[in-house]
């Protein structure tokens, strides 16, 4: 699958690019059918999953409330515990901070777990710029990045791969013919990877939950990378998104009972870490330095407005794999970093481009996502919004035109008179050969056809 930036093409272009891969489609409609399976029986084994998703979006709710005082409470412990605390308001503050930490201990080699606030400040190209060689150490992100491609899905990275692919990506780094059987292909890794973990200057992780209580960073993995990251090399560098912090481990005990089933339907992944600071003098084992970037890049901007819920989204990837965009598309056409509705929201209320703006339209508003969010954020209503958003630079001409339409349909006389309209139009020539907003919302689109007798006037025959 080409990876295509989102300056470079438009929505429908890239995803016309996407749906014209038919090994992508087999590749999503298998996974996302496997993890939505997954989530469902997860889910069964609460006696009563909506009092559980009320309660996890309550709680959110009161951390968002008194965000500021939350977090400053996860600084004051952290550094109670020996962390080196690093406040970054946009991307470029974040990555400075991280490869100043880098130059000024000489670190030449990183190893790093699975991150996508990290793809989201573009960090490893940061690193790149420094001469500081970065391994991914999730199986899935070092398959991408061997590859030359960004995650596909935010929690199956190369999702939209399958074996034969996967392979070809590994056998770049291997010296011996490989076969396609993932058990092979995980011995590989693991044996090329352990190396690295062993080599390596600096450890970089993301943050999955901040415990601000203890001062607690919660690592989610199924693999044992994340603790090799943050264990092994001297220096553990974790990149904590703002939104991300909880106030207890009540909280917790209920995002991680959410997270691990809505992800990939067990009820807890192989590896749950806490890390409180630094290795101690006693311990003998363990990072000499921690450090913890807390990363705002646009998150305080959303907090307070009518998107302040989406700043509750757990990174889960449930609502990724119930929609029906998604599932044909894959994440790669959503053109940034975070794809599915989460993307369509996230993209354009982090990232300052007009080509972002179209991607909330990359959604057929059917709330799916809502249905699957273990933290019921409403997604289809903050499309809309977005949506609204963008209509107001419509042009004079779109906008009349809706409004005539709008006009049209609202009362049932000249509804019906569209409708015979439509019909003859539709007889006589192809709307999508007209040039204009017509042409642009045609564009990619199959145009009905209007039967010549309407249901309506179906009906009034037979009753006559």
């Amino acid at each position: 699958m080409t990876v295509i930036p989102i300056e470079e093409l438009t929505l429908r272009q890239r995803t016309a690019v996407a749906v014209d891969e038919p090994r992508l489609r087999i590749s999503l409609e298998r996974a996302t059918d496997t993890l939505s399976s997954r989530q469902s029986t997860a889910y069964g084994q609460f006696a009563d999953p909506e009092r559980l998703r009320s309660a996890a979006r309550a709680a959110k709710a009161q951390v968002l409330s008194r965000l500021p005082d939350v977090l400053e409470q996860l600084a004051d412990r952290l550094e109670a515990s020996g962390v080196v605390v690093h406040w970054a308001s946009t991307d470029r503050e974040a990555c400075d901070v991280v490869t100043t930490i880098a130059m000024e201990r000489g670190v030449r080699r990183v190893v790093k777990s699975k991150s996508m606030l990290t793809e989201e400040i573009g960090l490893n190209q940061a690193l790149d710029g420094i001469g500081v060689e970065v391994t991914e150490t999730d199986l899935g992100e070092w398959i991408i990045q061997l590859a030359g491609e960004t995650p596909s899905h935010i929690i199956v990275p190369a999702i939209h791969r399958d074996r034969a692919q996967c392979r070809d990506a590994l056998q770049t780094v291997s010296d011996e013919p490989l076969g396609d059987a993932p058990q092979d292909l995980a011995a590989f890794a693991r044996e090329a990877l352990r190396s690295r973990f062993l080599a390596a200057d600096m450890g970089i992780s993301g943050v999955n939950f901040a415990v601000a209580e203890s001062g607690s960073l919660i690592l989610v993995t199924n693999e044992g990378n994340g603790r090799l990251t943050t264990s092994v090399p001297p220096i553990h560098v974790a990149m904590l998104g703002m939104e991300r912090v909880l106030e207890s481990w009540d909280q917790l005990d209920l995002f991680l009972a959410l997270l691990t089933r809505a992800a990939t339907g067990q009820p807890i992944t192989t590896y749950v870490s806490a890390i409180t600071g630094p290795a101690q003098a006693e311990e003998g084992e363990g990072p000499e330095e921690v450090h913890v970037v807390i990363v705002d890049n646009g998150r305080s901007e959303i907090l307070g407005t009518e998107f302040t819920e989406m700043l509750a989204c757990i990174r889960c990837g449930a609502c990724l794999n119930a929609c029906p965009v998604y599932r044909v598309t894959g994440g790669h056409a959503y053109g940034w970093v975070y794809p599915g509705p989460m993307g369509a929201v996230l993209t354009p209320l982090l990232l300052e481009s007009e080509a972002a703006g179209e991607v909330a339209d990359a959604s057929s508003l059917c709330g799916a996502c809502w249905e699957a969010c273990p933290v019921g954020i409403p997604l289809q209503d903050m499309l809309l919004a977005l949506r609204r958003r963008q209509a107001e630079e419509a042009t004079l001409a779109e906008r009349t035109a809706w409004r005539v339409w709008a006009a049209a349909w609202s009362r049932p006389s000249t509804y019906r008179a569209s409708l015979r309209t439509g019909a003859i139009a539709t007889g006589m020539f192809d709307p999508s050969s007209l040039r204009g907003p017509v042409r642009r919302w045609s564009d990619g689109r199959e145009m009905p056809k209007v039967p010549k007798r309407s249901f309506r006037q179906q009906w009034k025959e037979s009753r006559q």
